[in-house]
């Protein structure tokens, strides 16, 4: 059965193309993909995120528990503090990508990839062996993310707090628009910055129209699934079930610095072994130099025309005007630079490897 988040009567009154997204009916765009993807960019965008998962862990032995199923070092984490991890199974194949949140001295939040909720939350308890205390939160809270270069003087207008005040991947409990006790967060994944804030699910449609009037003067949009997509791409950054995978290392999917070996987690062994040996696949950068867009499966081959790797994702980005991807490709290929060619529906077609991030950073 798929699920609504609380803010589906707000998408359905914009006239939101809805689709079915990792179990939850979701917006994937309101006025087309490209202008809102513009408009993250340049303005400001509203995002309902509302279907990711959020697990709280307590007690003595959280942090143990942590440090065990996540490949980064939760320990040098302090009080206000957000990590982006990896859990890895014991092949060393990604079991999902998410963020860590340390709220308290014995308190942190997880927050997952929504179609990976219920395997996470299942892993977890599995390697639970201290019995820290877990809490699945995720059909509570929903997620608002309000993105680009006028999300702080949006929500500046909702809070007393100065929000210019919160580093980039660190957050405050604060009160927002009356709400008190939210998680607002430095973080995001647009490379246009602004925040991600946790609400509780009977608070959330105040909350998302008082965003939308606070950020009126700054021409705010809602944004959908689809224009995350491409704004997240040309970042560079991975999207699971597509660029990372239970099969797919961090080492290979270019996510080594958050792989800490001065610690304990599954799949450690298999990971040093690798790093030793020398991955044999990297995920990479491609731009097109010829008229094409790169899809998903989309062959990847060397001048020569032979096979070299595949496609993950592709767009044609709204910002370049041109066609770009991501793909695992032969390590001796992996170089910036090195000419290749994309088999797109039986035209070899040309492109580059190119250095990520495609579009530059726009967070401060």
């Amino acid at each position: 059965m798929m699920k609504n988040t609380a803010l589906a009567a707000i998408h359905q009154s914009l006239n939101a193309k809805m689709a079915p997204f990792a179990g939850y009916h979701m917006p994937i765009q309101y006025s087309g993909i490209n202008e809102e993807h513009e408009n993250v960019r340049n303005q400001v965008g509203i995002f309902d995120v509302s279907h990711m998962g959020e697990f709280f862990v307590k007690g003595p032995d959280a942090l143990d528990l942590i440090q065990r199923v996540t490949t980064n070092d939760a320990s040098t984490l302090y009080i206000g503090q957000v990590q982006y991890s990896c859990m890895t199974n014991d092949q060393g194949g990604i079991i999902d990508d998410l963020l860590v949140y340390r709220l308290d001295l014995e308190v942190y939040m997880l927050v997952v990839n929504a179609s990976n909720i219920e395997k996470d939350w299942n892993w977890l308890v599995d390697n639970n062996h201290k019995h820290a205390e877990l809490i699945d939160r995720s059909d509570e809270l929903s997620l608002i993310s309000v993105q680009g270069p006028y999300a702080v003087d949006t929500l500046q207008r909702l809070t007393s707090y100065q929000l210019n005040l919160i580093p980039y991947y660190h957050f405050r409990e604060l009160m927002l628009n009356g709400i008190p006790g939210m998680i607002v967060s430095n973080t995001g994944y647009t490379g246009a910055g602004g925040f991600e804030l946790y609400v509780p699910n009977h608070s959330a449609v105040a909350l998302w129209e008082a965003i939308i009037t606070a950020g009126s003067s700054y021409h705010i949009r809602p944004i959908g699934l689809g224009a995350r997509d491409t704004l997240r791409l040309e970042m560079g950054y991975c999207l699971y079930g597509n660029d990372i995978d239970d099969y797919a290392t961090p080492l290979e999917a270019g996510l080594s610095w958050i792989t800490k070996f001065n610690k304990e987690f599954n799949g450690k062994a298999v990971l040093q072994e690798q790093k030793s040996a020398g991955a044999k696949l990297k995920l990479v950068g491609i731009r097109m130099t010829e008229r094409g867009i790169p899809r998903h499966g989309y062959r990847i081959l060397n001048t020569d025309g032979e096979p070299i790797g595949a496609v993950t994702s592709g767009t044609q980005s709204p910002t370049l005007k041109t066609g770009i991807a991501l793909g695992y490709v032969s390590i001796d290929a992996a170089v910036p630079g090195t000419n290749v060619l994309i088999d797109i529906r039986g035209q070899l077609l040309g492109a580059c490897i190119s250095k990520l991030p495609f579009v530059q950073s726009q967070i401060r």
